[in-house]
């Protein structure tokens, strides 16, 4: 076999072997839907834990950015 068949049939095996391993991850997708009000949930109590973060350390997290940038500009 010359190495122009040689690469063809590397590359026609690679896309088979992709096309193989795409179709078995649609039907599994379509098969598994996962839980959408649990995700939702996830979502709602990541975001009122960040906010229930950022009012109590809101504050401190500015005074130590502004600290930060007067440190590196010069000004005080």
């Amino acid at each position: 076999m010359t190495p122009v068949h040689t690469a063809y049939l590397r590359t026609a095996s690679s896309l088979v072997a992709l096309r193989a391993a795409t179709s078995r991850v649609a039907r599994r997708s379509r098969r598994d839907r996962g839980d959408v009000p649990g995700w939702v949930l996830i979502t709602v109590m990541t975001a009122g834990l960040v906010s229930a973060l950022w009012i109590i350390a809101g504050p401190a997290l500015v005074e130590m950015f502004q600290t930060s940038l007067s440190n590196v500009t010069g000004k005080k």
